[in-house]
């Protein structure tokens, strides 16, 4: 089995080649893989800002994380859409050269966590099999979950950004049965596509605020004033 794309990563896509095993598999990185429907609104929108925000925080690209999309009825070869864009241009984050892709077997195999936009892409993700249960969780789930988690029980930053992601992870697996959500709406990322920009802009909100506490957890380093 050959290792999917790296160059869906933050940077250090040369190096991860580099630094993998005879069967393909990463040593020293640390992959999240975005899952929505098409893979050309909401779950690109969150692979990009995720690398924004990631980039912004630790002032590099790379650090071992390579972040990455998919849809579970991906668009694969299509661009994403213009309001997307719009949107990410509005926080500052880059948007070329994205091209969708359709959810593989590979994409689940490879990825550290997978982040969803719905309840819904999560059990479908789960559903594919390759122990995927205890690192596949919607964005807000996982946000949710991430923030009941003291930040000093995770390994320092000096230790590694991929010590500390693996180990964030490992704890909001082990709070998920405490941590439930209030409704079953609040863990929904809802599908803007066909939608105006006004539309898009409060999805792009909406994930900007799921993911500025986990960016901080998985960084160590919180929001730039």
């Amino acid at each position: 089995m050959t290792a999917p794309d790296a160059g869906r990563g933050i940077g250090n896509g040369e190096r991860a080649a580099e630094q993998t095993t005879t069967f393909g598999y990463p040593r020293d990185t640390f992959r999240i893989l975005h899952v929505s429907t098409g893979n050309v609104c909401r779950s690109p929108i969150t692979e990009r800002l995720t690398r924004h925000f990631v980039s912004q925080r630790l002032g590099l690209l790379g650090g071992g994380l390579i972040v990455e999309s998919a849809g579970t009825w991906g668009h694969e070869g299509a661009p994403m859409e213009a309001n997307a864009e719009t949107v990410l241009a509005e926080f500052g984050a880059d948007a070329s050269g994205f091209t969708g892709r359709e959810l593989l077997d590979e994409h689940v195999i490879m990825a550290d966590l997978v982040l969803t936009a719905t309840r819904d892409h999560r059990a479908q993700v789960i559903s594919m099999g390759h122990s995927a249960g205890l690192r596949t969780f919607t964005l807000k789930e996982f946000t949710r979950l991430v923030n009941a988690i003291d930040p000093a029980t995770l390994p320092p930053l000096d230790e590694g950004v991929v010590m500390r992601a693996r180990a964030l992870v490992r704890a909001a697996a082990a709070l998920r049965g405490w941590l439930l959500a209030p409704t079953l709406e609040a863990d929904e990322v809802y599908d803007p596509y066909g939608a105006p920009l006004p539309f898009f802009r409060s999805i792009g909100d909406e994930i900007h605020q799921a993911l500025d506490p986990v960016v901080t957890a998985l960084t160590g380093v919180p929001t730039r004033a």
